[in-house]
């Protein structure tokens, strides 16, 4: 009779499990590119150097970042209460919708008004497109996922519909609207370190960066400090139980997936206010869906969900790289290398979870038997 594997500790299932993981999914990219006739270790040098050396780089990286954070932590509070959120999609397609509404309708003020509600308006729509499948899963009973799917669907037809109707920009044959105020624009890093004096080179990195460390913060706070944030873990945890303890538990997953919602929406803002200055079809660029494995791998902490941003984020420059300096490694090489990590740090999450464990209970033991 085989013995019960151990639990394994904390610290190693938010720290090292992660990391054995990513590295495990670079083990398997390696191999294929040593069998397509490439270094892997040159181009490992190659993508590590264009997401964070060759100047500009981090700014780059640190733009696809926050789209990442974003996403991940809209997946993340809704996974506290044990809600699987896959429409972050769409509900940053309608975050970018709220933004660009927004924008228009409060041209005449000035940016220190404008700008905020813009950044607003698309938290409130995200969360709008959020409340619906949560109140469905809440009242109904409709399964979060079969909801969240269809109002990806609903979000881009609806984004069609008008970005080639009403919203397109006149003379324009691309699904795209017209330019925002430009009052309501965020601006780049580049821009605000030269206000005091601190030169850097010009990327797209702009100021919804410092939002998303700031949404961060208030993640932490509102799940581990307030009493909603109890009651949403306690509700993830055993719905049951939470009823009977006095908790209205369809008011706490409508209110998730509004949060939930609202900050995919946010995601919006880095692209529509920070860089294109315009509601461009086909914006959201996946992130939505890879959001689901930022959360996955940053286990649904702050911290972990930054971390794991950036690595995609280093990722999608630094495959940029790969695609301009080696011929055999295409775009969609990197595509691999992110589905490998998605695989690992999802499906396999918890592969080397019983020899991890067992592997650790045993130096623990030793150390014990050596001290006695």
């Amino acid at each position: 009779m085989s013995k019960s594997t151990p639990p394994l500790p904390y610290w190693a299932d938010v720290v090292l499990l992660p990391l054995i993981n990513l590295l495990a999914a670079l083990c398997m990219c390696g191999l294929v590119i040593f069998a397509i006739g490439e270094n892997p270790f040159s181009a490992l040098k190659v993508m590590i150097n264009g997401a964070f050396v060759y100047k500009g780089a981090l700014g780059y990286t640190l733009f696809y970042t926050t789209s990442f954070i974003f996403t991940g932590l809209a997946v993340a509070i809704a996974f506290h209460a044990k809600l699987f959120n896959i429409g972050a999609e769409g509900q940053a397609s309608l975050g970018g919708l709220g933004a660009t509404l927004i924008a228009f309708a409060l041209s005449s003020l000035p940016g220190i008004i404008a700008l905020p509600l813009a950044v607003a308006g698309a938290a409130l729509f995200g969360a709008a497109w959020g409340v619906v499948p949560g109140y469905l899963q809440a009242k109904r009973d409709s399964h979060i996922v079969i909801t969240t799917i269809m109002f990806n669907f609903i979000a881009a037809a609806l984004l069609v519909w008008l970005l080639a109707g009403i919203m397109l920009e006149p003379g324009q044959f691309s699904p795209q609207s017209s330019l925002l105020p430009e009052q309501t624009w965020l601006p780049k890093m580049h821009e605000i370190f030269g206000w005091v004096n601190i030169k850097t080179t010009p990327t797209p990195l702009n100021a919804s960066f410092l939002v998303a460390l700031l949404t961060c913060l208030f993640f932490w706070v509102l799940v581990w400090r307030t009493r909603l944030g109890f009651e949403i873990r306690t509700v993830g945890q055993n719905q049951d139980a939470a009823h009977y303890s006095g908790i209205n538990v369809a008011r706490v997953i409508i209110i998730t997936m509004a949060i939930s919602g609202a900050f995919a929406g946010l995601m919006a803002i880095n692209q529509i206010q920070g860089v294109s200055h315009k509601l461009i079809l086909g914006f959201t660029a996946g992130y939505g869906f890879t959001g689901i494995a930022v959360a996955l791998m940053g286990r649904n902490h702050p911290i972990g969900i930054f971390l794991a941003a950036l690595l995609f984020g280093a990722l999608v420059q630094g495959g940029t790289e790969l695609d301009f300096e080696f011929t055999v490694i295409t775009r969609e090489m990197v595509l691999l290398i992110q589905g490998m990590i998605i695989l690992f740090s999802g499906a396999l999450a918890y592969m080397f979870n019983p020899p991890l464990a067992r592997f650790i209970a045993g130096l623990t033991a030793g150390r014990e038997r050596s001290n006695g």
